[in-house]
């Protein structure tokens, strides 16, 4: 089984990025995933995003997606929704793409009123693409970051349970 984590966020290294892997590892060892996870950290890539050629970094990103048998998506919450990034590159898949997939999503805010988005807007996206997507996804507080692992850990409980498993070849 493959795990791999999208990071949406334009900013390499960022708390996005952090609070997705720990996710995405908290889940893995639940679901019995050997580590190290895959990594897709779209920053590098927006530029490649919307030109016309095809960029190798771009289709690199895409066969992981391809790849992978659980995926943990996350963003930076960006008015209210997920990042502009985020979307370009999920538009590049074409339909049904994550069928027979999980998608776990997540998003990192810096504001609790924005804890819906997770469910309201880059949940649906997932579905539409064809993921099963487990709830709760995870709203991830800023101000969350010194308990980040007793967060993940509660959030990776309540969603390992769910994840599809892929069938046994």
């Amino acid at each position: 089984m493959t795990v791999l984590t999208v990071v949406g966020n334009p900013r390499a290294g960022s708390r996005t990025e952090a609070v997705a892997v720990a996710a995405a590892e908290a889940v893995a060892a639940r679901l019995g995933a050997s580590l190290p996870h895959e990594l897709a950290d779209l920053s590098a890539l927006g530029p490649h995003l919307l030109a016309p050629a095809a960029s190798p970094g771009v289709e690199a990103a895409l066969g992981l997606v391809a790849e992978a048998d659980v995926l943990v998506v996350a963003s930076p919450t960006y008015k209210g929704t997920y990042t502009g990034l985020l979307k370009a590159f999920l538009d590049r898949l074409p339909p049904a793409a994550l069928a027979g997939k999980t998608a776990l999503p997540l998003l990192v805010m810096g504001d609790p009123k924005h804890a819906l988005a997770v469910e309201v807007h880059l949940r649906p996206l997932l579905v539409e693409l064809g993921a099963t997507v487990p709830t709760p996804g995870l709203a991830f507080l800023e101000s969350q970051l010194p308990d980040l692992e007793a967060v993940v850990s509660t959030w990776a409980d309540r969603v390992a349970p769910q994840v599809r498993l892929p069938a046994a070849t």
